[in-house]
């Protein structure tokens, strides 16, 4: 797996829309598979609370006959947190500020989702 353009599509996000302040990617499981988050954030502890949330999401979704999950958005006194499913294997969580604009993190979402799904279904060159 491609770490570094992992690294490069969080950090794209990161400067496209203002107010982002962490990103992660994580299979659905919670394991972690990359971040981008500041000292105050414990990555690995994200990663498995977002795919529980995202899991339970999905379930709603479902029950409800609303068709596959795209997104849920937790908002909080001090912000929001994003989760987004990268295929039906793996998860980003989008941490941001209060002045983070919901709708173009959306729209800049979507291409970025795109290619974080290519990268994680890419296979590793021989001998990696």
């Amino acid at each position: 797996m491609d770490h570094q353009a992992l690294a490069r599509e969080m950090r794209g996000l990161r400067e496209q829309v203002t107010g982002i302040t962490d990103t992660a990617i994580a299979a659905c499981d919670g394991l972690l598979i990359a971040a981008d988050t500041g000292d105050s954030i414990d990555p690995e502890g994200l990663a498995a609370l977002a795919a529980a949330g995202l899991g339970l999401a999905r379930r709603t979704a479902h029950a409800t006959a609303r068709g596959a999950l795209r997104q849920t958005v937790t908002y909080g006194s001090h912000g929001c947190a994003a989760f987004y499913a990268v295929g039906d294997t793996a998860l980003m969580v989008v941490l941001g500020d209060e002045g983070m604009d919901m709708d173009r993190l959306h729209r800049a979402t979507l291409p970025t989702l795109d290619r974080i799904g290519s990268i994680l279904l890419a296979k590793a060159p021989e001998g990696v």
